[in-house]
């Protein structure tokens, strides 16, 4: 594997991780994971979700 292509790539990473942190600290939201998705397929509804009332709710 040449040096210089190992080197671009890590420098394309370190750039794009870089953004996506500025970016981050310019919205200032905090992480959130998504409420439903494969836990809801799987019969779990929301267990940790801050919306786990509406969950129910949008259910039945």
């Amino acid at each position: 594997m040449n040096l210089n292509t190992l080197l671009i790539t890590f420098g394309f990473f370190a750039s794009i991780i870089f953004a996506m942190s500025i970016g981050y600290i310019i919205a200032g939201k905090k992480l959130q994971g998504s409420c439903g998705g494969l836990g809801k397929l799987m019969g779990k509804d929301c267990d940790f979700c801050e919306k786990k009332d509406q969950c129910k709710k949008d259910e039945g």
